[in-house]
Order: structure tokens, then sequence, then C-alpha cells
């Protein structure tokens, strides 16, 4: 327990006092959302997810047994963009994240990811795998003639070597797609879990799945709240039925433990259309269940 009640912790993720960059684990809101194709307010997301997150720092992680929040961990607050400039926003996000041990970004819109695995790819030498949770694949060439738009992020990862396809898995993937694109993407050797695959096989098969894909490789989390389907995340951009419910994307992470995760973003978050708070809170408690993989893991770095 905190000594106060959740209503009264303060504003930063998990309340933590802590700020700057210096920690082992970091966290920075990324209130870019200038490349949505249809509902813009992901720039609210960083602080709505600050907000929920209240509702988790009353006890240990039931599964690893201790408190994220405990975590030699700090709050940096948000990093700046260049308004109107989804290029130059890009660039200064990669240079905010040089430098940081392991940080968890908070969209923000999806576009967010692209200079974070820049950065990260960069420090560590080479490609990294990924585990992507999503309803989009987000590997169209460009969206409606804008090549960096949130749609697109992870055609320029594959493209610039930034991630190897063939440790990379997508899950929860449902919506409509032109079929050149997806099959680019297969093409490529990504893994595509669709989100009815994981209803009919179970979290522990589709965990046990991206272990295989993965291995020991560094690996990045990219969970775009809108893989849980819109009963359990109305308040994000692009909302498609048929998604994940929110314990079966809390029951295939929990069992990713094995993985060699290095860094981390929760995206789509857009407020605005949330209910009670639902979606503020399930992105809160996804990123909360990361911290509690990585910091749990003698690889986590």
């Amino acid at each position: 327990m905190t000594g106060v009640p959740t209503f009264a912790v303060p504003a930063s993720f998990l309340g933590v006092a802590r700020h700057g960059r210096e920690a082992a684990f970091v966290i920075a809101g990324i209130p870019l959302d200038i490349g949505t194709t249809n509902r813009a307010g992901a720039r609210d997301g960083p602080a709505a997810i600050r907000r929920a997150s209240r509702m988790l720092v009353d006890g240990a992680h039931p599964r690893a047994r201790f408190e994220p929040a405990t975590l030699d961990l700090a709050d940096s607050g948000d990093f700046s963009l260049v308004l109107g400039d989804i290029p130059g926003s890009l660039a200064k996000i990669e240079a905010q994240a040089e430098g940081v041990r392991h940080l968890l970004a908070l969209g923000g819109e999806h576009g967010i990811t692209l200079p974070l695995l820049r950065a990260l790819a960069r420090r560590r030498g080479g490609p990294l795998a990924l585990v992507q949770f999503d309803a989009h694949v987000d590997t169209w060439p460009d969206n409606f003639g804008q090549s960096f738009a949130h749609g697109s992020v992870f055609y320029h990862a594959i493209e610039e070597g930034l991630v190897a396809p063939a440790r990379m898995v997508q899950v929860g993937i449902r919506s409509p797609v032109q079929p050149e694109v997806m099959d680019w993407t297969i093409g490529r050797g990504v893994t595509v879990i669709s989100a009815e695959d994981v209803h009919e096989t179970g979290p522990e098969r589709v965990a046990a799945q991206i272990s295989a894909v993965i291995g020991d490789a560094p690996a990045y989390l990219s969970f775009d709240i809108d893989a849980l389907d819109p009963a359990f995340a109305p308040g994000t951009g692009t909302p498609e039925i048929g998604g994940l419910a929110s314990w079966q994307a809390q029951a295939i992470l929990r069992r990713l433990a094995g993985l060699a995760f290095v860094g981390a973003d929760v995206v789509e978050v857009a407020p605005a259309y949330d209910v009670a708070e639902i979606t503020a809170l399930a992105a809160a408690t996804i990123a909360w269940e990361y911290l509690a993989l990585a910091g749990a893991s003698p690889r986590g770095e």
C-alpha cells in the first residue's frame, strides 16, 4: 500500500516521485497524433494513462510478486515535439530517446514507435525482435499520401532494418487490409496471429508461438490499444470489432516472462472517446504488466 488513497496518488505513472532519464526504467509520454487517419486525440493519451495508473499502486503484482513501482523507475514527463511536423517530430523523439537505458513510452499515436526503434536499434547495434499487439498490420507504404502516418510505422521499420521480420510477431490483426499489403508483410517473414486465432487457440498457445518466434533475441513490445475489442477499449482512434478481451492480452503477456525485452510502448489511447476510463486503465495495466515482466527478467535491460 502507498499509505494514501489512490485518488491522492501523484499524477506521474504509478505515482513515482523520481524524475529524469537516468533510472534503469524510464517512463515518457509522447503526445504525437498528427499522423492519425481516423479519430484524432491520442495526444491526450499519456496524461490519461498516468491518471488511470493510480489503480495499480496498492499491492504487488499477483504473479511477479513485487510492486513494479518499486523498481529503479522514473517518469521523465513528456517528450517535446515539432508542432504540425511529422518528420521533424520523429527526429526530435529519436534524439530524446538516445541514451535512455530502458524506455517505456506512453503514446500518442503508433507513429512514435518508428523513432524509438531507430534509437534503440542503433544503440544495440542491429535489428530487434518485435512483439506487436494491434488490430492493424501497420505495414502500408503510405497512408493517403503521407508516408509517415501511423499505419506505415512497421513498413519503415522493416525497410530500414530496425526489426528482423523473421523475429516479428503481430497479435490481434483483424482490420480490412489490401491483399498486397498483407502479402508483403507475410512475404517478408512476419508471423501474423489474428484475433480469431487468439480466440480459437487461447493465450497459452499464442504465448508459446510468440516465444518460439522471438527466441533469445533482444525484443521490443509495441502495444496498440486497438488490439483490444472496442468493448474493452472504446477510447481509441481506429477501433475494430472482434478484438482481444483485456484478460486475453494480459494472459498472453504474463506468459512471455522468458523473453529479453529491452523497450516498449503503449499507444493510441484517445481519452475523448473513452468510457469510465476503461481504455486508459487497460493501457496503464499493460504498461504495469510490462514492467513486471522486464523487472523480473534477469535479461531485462
